[in-house]
């Protein structure tokens, strides 16, 4: 009788359908891209992709490339994550940065020691091959990570 075969669940890769294949897509080109509400008086850009404006509920949203540019509004390096691969990779930061579209947006900061970690510095962004976590089977996602501009 054959043996098992065992996976592990992959909690560092995104689940892609229909609606997000552009943002992935264009993350594996290296482009960032948001969804604006393209409704009259709203016009606000958001972050993670949504089909609706969360400012105003309208459906009339669109993809539009973001410049790329953020600036450091919190983090927190983790040392310890029990969840595989991230237990592989500690520490690492995880950071929220203020994008200059507007949005708010989770991701890693990379290419910078903790103490020059300062709120409000420049960053610019980057994606890492979801293959870069040390997995082959990395679903061609590309992520999008921070380093200091």
């Amino acid at each position: 009788m054959p043996a098992a075969v065992r996976t592990v669940a992959r909690f560092d890769l995104p689940e892609s359908d229909a609606f997000t294949r552009p943002y992935w897509d264009a993350a594996a080109e290296g482009r960032l891209l948001l969804r604006r509400c393209r409704a009259e008086g709203c016009g606000a850009a958001h972050h993670y992709p949504r089909e609706f404006c969360p400012y105003c509920w309208s459906e009339n949203v669109g993809w539009e490339p973001a410049s790329g540019r953020a600036t450091l509004y919190t983090w927190s390096v983790v040392h310890r994550n029990d969840l595989p691969p991230f237990g592989d990779r500690v520490p690492y930061t995880a950071a929220v940065v203020d994008l200059a579209e507007g949005p708010r947006m989770m991701t890693e900061i990379i290419d910078c020691p903790e103490p020059a970690l300062r709120i409000g510095m420049p960053l610019v962004v980057h994606f890492r091959s979801a293959g870069a976590t040390g997995a082959a089977d990395d679903g061609g996602f590309a992520l999008p990570v921070f380093r200091p501009a």
